[in-house]
């Protein structure tokens, strides 16, 4: 053997290709660079701003953007720029709280249904379409006015988890159909039929070989969900149904804006620019994870 000879490349699998491919494009590049910087921002806010998102001074309410208050002040006289970098932490959370919850449920009955078929699958089919057949909006509606009564004023952390909740209920008939298409396809490969073959229980098959082969492409659907439970959140507080103070979210600070707009529109664009720049940020996150794990665009 010459000392030269150049030894084959190992071959790659699916997830190990998908990050070589992931590295080279300027979209997941760029889009995990901003989110990157908003996860600095819900960690450690205080890299960003010393100042208190919370406290008010009323002689400043309303001023535009200043060497002492970059983004101004809003309507009690907060700093706007401060309330913005501290509303991150509200407004992913929510995000990534209500994507879990909506993949998980989702996954658990999509991958179920998907392996078992017959009377299961179209039971399972059938009940995740009446969640799927109400509108967004009106649902949300539904439910949080369900648990508030009126008057109610509850705790942050419990309105946070109503809208968690409200979310993933609505949502999960989504992540349900693509892992039950998924699993379905899955359940006919060779490898399921030969572990089927030699023995193997049924929760063996689904969790060790059908369910490492099925994450692809709900993991492409949480990226790109995130960014839109994100807008979800800001919808809903804009409605008064979300989140509230004393919890500081870009959809409370968009919220107390609506009657403004007109005579100082600072206080709606800046909070609307940081939801506006999440949301895309992980729509390309979504995108460039969609080309780089599917097999066509090879």
């Amino acid at each position: 053997m010459a000392a030269h000879e150049i030894r084959p490349e190992k071959p790659r699998g699916l997830w190990a290709d998908a990050w070589r491919d992931l590295r080279r494009r300027p979209m997941f590049l760029a889009s995990s660079a901003i989110i990157f910087v908003l996860l600095l921002m819900v960690a450690f806010p205080q890299l960003f701003t010393s100042a208190d998102p919370n406290n008010a001074i009323l002689a400043n309410a309303r001023q535009g953007p200043s060497a002492d208050a970059w983004f101004g002040y809003d309507v009690q006289g907060r700093d706007i720029y401060a309330r913005a970098i501290y509303g991150a932490r509200a407004s992913v959370a929510v995000g990534l709280l209500a994507t879990l919850g909506t993949v998980l449920i989702g996954s658990v009955v999509g991958i179920i249904g998907g392996y078992y078929g017959g009377w299961l699958d179209n039971l399972l089919s059938r009940f995740s379409e009446i969640f799927l057949g109400l509108p967004f909006v009106l649902g949300a509606i539904v439910i949080l006015t369900t648990f508030n009564q009126p008057g109610d004023i509850p705790s942050g952390t419990r309105v946070i988890l109503q809208v968690v909740g409200s979310i993933a209920a609505l949502s999960w008939p989504i992540a349900m159909r693509i892992m039950r298409s998924a699993a379905i396809s899955a359940k006919q490969q060779d490898y399921v039929k030969a572990a089927r073959a030699l023995g193997a229980t049924p929760s063996r098959i689904i969790l060790r070989h059908m369910l490492p082969n099925c994450l692809a492409p709900v993991l492409v659907y949480a990226t790109i969900a995130l960014g839109g439970f994100i807008g979800a959140e800001a919808t809903l507080s804009y409605l008064g149904l979300g989140l509230k103070y004393p919890v500081v979210s870009w959809g409370v600070m968009i919220a107390d804006s609506r009657d403004y707009i007109e005579t100082a529109p600072h206080l709606l664009l800046f909070p609307a620019g940081f939801l506006v720049v999440t949301v895309l940020a992980f729509v390309m996150l979504g995108d460039a994870v969609r080309d780089a794990l599917d097999p066509k665009q090879k």
